[in-house]
């Protein structure tokens, strides 16, 4: 699928059907057909569409023929039927004389903003700076996913003490692995970043400096943010373990108190059923009543004891 979108002199986003100089081109899961006409307009080597769409490809910058690649990683939710489990996919953005691209295998929601002109002062003829808001909003995505697992976490932990199912578990351990995908990616996503600060790749004006500066703050803060979640998210999960354990232990010492007071009816019953003299039990017109009461006696002083030693 391909859009091509168009800022207009009062700075609403247009959609159009032709390619339009200054226009931003947004690919997601492109044809090979669509690949090759979009390739023919902006003069880029289809292999370079090509490589930006697998599903493993590393973020990088690179000078190409006609342009500057840039590959990020940005997370993507991949199996919305399993709660929690993110993986990371890359986003190629390519900066040509005329155009602004951006090619995915998949839909990046953040993107969408973009489309429905929610970011100050957005302008597809600005390139640089198109990019800069880009990398910015990709790095607040990640926050805002962060944020989001982290919320599951803290409502998790509150059924953690009286759980004995491993369900809460299957969980966290999605949640873990989407923090390995967002720190290896996030690690990457600043190489490119310190990379573009660094060398004279794109010649950017002060307000794109800044730009670019405050996407490297929120990469980093993202960085830090996965960390410190990673790190409570693996105590909780030990600790999730051992409360699992633990529940289980006190489910079992209450089962077998209570198997053994009510063995005590059963015993006397059976003592008593025997065929054996009992003497006054055994004549009484109120045998039955007096066997119930004594069990009751008996059942209730050994539940009183064994409640007195914390085993029920």
């Amino acid at each position: 699928m391909i859009k091509i979108l168009k800022t207009n002199l009062d700075k609403t986003v247009l959609e159009y059907s032709n390619f339009i100089e200054g226009s931003w081109i947004n690919m997601i899961n492109p044809t090979k057909e669509e690949i090759q006409r979009v390739s023919e307009v902006c003069k880029i080597n289809s292999r370079i569409f090509l490589q930006v769409l697998v599903e493993k490809e590393f973020p990088r910058v690179k000078k190409i023929e006609g342009g500057t690649l840039i590959v990020i990683d940005i997370p993507y939710m991949k199996d919305k039927r399993v709660r929690n489990k993110y993986v990371t996919y890359p986003l190629g953005i390519i900066l040509c004389k005329n155009y602004f691209i951006t090619v995915s295998l998949v839909n990046h929601e953040f993107l969408s903003k973009f489309e429905q002109n929610k970011i100050e002062s957005f302008d597809t003829t600005k390139k640089e700076k198109f990019l800069m808001q880009i990398l910015f909003n990709s790095s607040s995505n990640y926050l805002y996913i962060l944020d989001s697992l982290e919320y599951d976490i803290h409502k998790v932990e509150k059924n953690t003490y009286h759980s004995t199912n491993n369900k809460q578990l299957l969980n966290f351990l999605n949640i873990q692995k989407s923090l390995v995908y967002f720190i290896t990616s996030l690690k990457a996503n600043s190489m490119v970043l310190e990379k573009l600060g660094k060398e004279d790749i794109l010649t950017l004006n002060k307000e794109e400096k800044m730009l670019l500066e405050d996407a490297v703050i929120e990469n980093k803060q993202c960085i830090e943010s996965t960390m410190i979640s990673r790190e409570i998210l693996s105590s909780t999960i030990d600790a999730y373990g051992t409360i699992i354990s633990n529940n289980l232990n006190v489910i079992v010492k209450f089962l077998t108190g209570i198997t053994i007071v009510f063995s005590i009816p059963t015993m006397i019953a059976s003592f008593l059923g025997m065929n054996v003299p009992l003497g006054f039990i055994g004549e009484s017109d109120i045998s039955f009543i007096l066997i119930v009461i004594i069990s009751f006696i008996v059942s209730f002083i050994l539940a009183c004891w064994l409640k007195k030693k914390n085993m029920l």
